[in-house]
């Protein structure tokens, strides 16, 4: 899964990018604002955390989010291939929205987080209209040539596509079926992707506050409240000094702000909720792992997530809730106390299970 972070000039997004993913950029990819760089992000959990504390395994594997990082976003960036093409590649928005005042870092106006959002919306919009355009003269000469069923459940679709960008409203606010978006998946329509608004805020002596605050206080609350949207608040200069740290000294940084965890690992973890996306386990001597599938996933679906044989071979999945399985202090403990359950392929994965597929393989 793949999120592209997005933002107007001067917001931040880059440090913001090389402190999510570490990634260091040469001199060569920084003095070219138009490339795009890909890095991955580790999803914090502090439940396969718990559960490596209970079976001290070899090795212990994090979900992760990829992250790409594109150059500042406007009408004219949105006009030209390269550009739109990584953009429309990527599953979910973070668009970066300063929040910060700083003199040394240029501006355009005053501070303004909602003017910058409804701005960068505006430009997704208009670009998807010119899309949606195009498609409808298309539809109108193939239905003059022949009319089918397809074709004109299409036409439907796009005139309705049309009638909501006119309104001013992006496309994820748009009522499909499973059928709908199915027709539109091709276009990749920029306004249709989810979006999470990361206000960056300035530093402060009661940083915890401003984070919880800035959503609000920046009235984002009521675009960060539609569908498929949402909104989270770092302040990136602590974030850089953190990325500096060690677990121990970072822990006792943040706590001198009042902070319990990073905004980086809020961040990733609402990009990973927006995405549609939960983790279930697997714990053991040899490995715990967190796997990533979609919402309402059944067992044997999520049982391809870890290997397609085990989807092929499935037969059941000895399934239990990772804070039972902490209660219970083992496996054996927890057959014994009956919180471990055998479930068939039906059975949907809830966040946070800790399962063992049973196979005939």
């Amino acid at each position: 899964m793949k999120t592209g972070i997005i933002g107007l000039p001067q917001v931040g997004k880059t440090s913001l990018f090389r402190i999510l993913t570490k990634a260091h950029l040469s001199a060569h990819a920084s003095a070219n604002p138009r490339e795009a760089h890909i890095g991955i992000a580790k999803v914090p959990d502090e439940r396969l955390d718990k559960l490596a504390d209970l079976y001290h395994p070899k090795k212990l594997t994090h979900a992760t989010v990829e992250y790409v990082d594109l150059g500042a976003i406007g009408q004219d960036a949105l006009k030209e291939s390269g550009y739109i093409g990584h953009l429309r590649q990527v599953d979910a928005l973070a668009h970066v929205v300063r929040a910060f005042d700083d003199p040394s870092i240029p501006h355009v106006g005053p501070v303004d987080p909602l003017r910058d959002i409804k701005n960068v919306e505006f430009d997704l919009m208009v670009s998807d209209l010119g899309q949606i355009e195009k498609r409808m003269e298309r539809l109108e000469k193939d239905l003059k040539k022949m009319r089918s069923p397809e074709l004109e459940k299409e036409f439907e679709l796009i005139k309705r596509a049309k009638a909501c960008l006119e309104a001013e409203k992006p496309l994820r606010e748009l009522e499909m079926t499973a059928e709908d978006k199915k027709r539109l998946r091709g276009f990749m329509f920029l306004s249709e992707k989810p979006i999470l608004y990361v206000l960056n805020v300035s530093e402060s002596t009661q940083l915890g506050k401003d984070l919880e605050e800035a959503v609000a206080k920046y009235k984002v609350t009521e675009v960060a409240g539609r569908p498929n949207s949402g909104a989270t608040a770092i302040c990136g200069k602590v974030e850089a000094e953190l990325a500096e740290m060690s677990d121990a000294d970072a822990a006792e940084f943040l706590s001198s702000y009042g902070l319990n965890e990073s905004g980086l690992s809020r961040l990733i973890r609402t990009t990973y909720h927006l995405l549609g996306m939960i983790s279930f386990f697997t714990a053991g001597e040899d490995e715990c792992r967190a796997w990533t599938i979609p919402v309402n996933t059944r067992a044997q679906d999520g049982a391809g997530a870890i290997h397609s044989d085990l989807q092929k071979h499935f037969i059941r999945a000895e399934t239990i809730r990772w804070d039972q399985l902490l209660e219970a202090g083992s496996e054996a403990n927890a057959r014994a106390k009956g919180t471990l359950r055998l479930e068939g392929k039906d059975y949907i994965v809830q966040d946070g299970d800790v399962m063992h597929i049973r196979h005939s393989g």
